[in-house]
């Protein structure tokens, strides 16, 4: 009997702990100009190792992103924007991929 509720109560330890969900939020300034930018951008994060929301404000210019940190970081994920063509943060766009961007989602001159 003490062995049946020893590995009762084991079982039940492993799934509480099995169930604890650690995920940050990060938010990022970017340099968003339309709705197509917006799904860039989300398209690129969403398939992303350790990102699980991404929500973005076009008004103010960011992206906010709910992110495990065992398997991501916040660089990790200001490098996939930048690597996309937008500056994220302090890291700028990739110049090569900025300039395939269509004309509404650049920066006005």
């Amino acid at each position: 009997m003490k062995n049946v509720i020893f590995i009762v109560s084991l079982m039940l330890t492993t799934v509480v702990f099995g169930q604890t969900k650690k995920e940050e939020t990060v938010t990022i300034k970017t340099d968003m100009q339309c709705s197509m930018c917006e799904n860039f951008i989300k398209e690129a994060l969403i398939y992303t190792k350790g990102i699980k929301k991404v929500e973005t404000n076009l008004e103010k210019d960011l992206i906010v992103v709910v992110y495990k940190p065992k398997k991501t970081n916040p660089d990790a994920i200001r490098n996939v924007i930048a690597k996309v063509g937008y500056d994220a943060d302090s890291i700028p766009a990739v110049k090569s991929e900025y300039e395939k961007l269509p004309a509404c989602c650049k920066k006005p001159e």
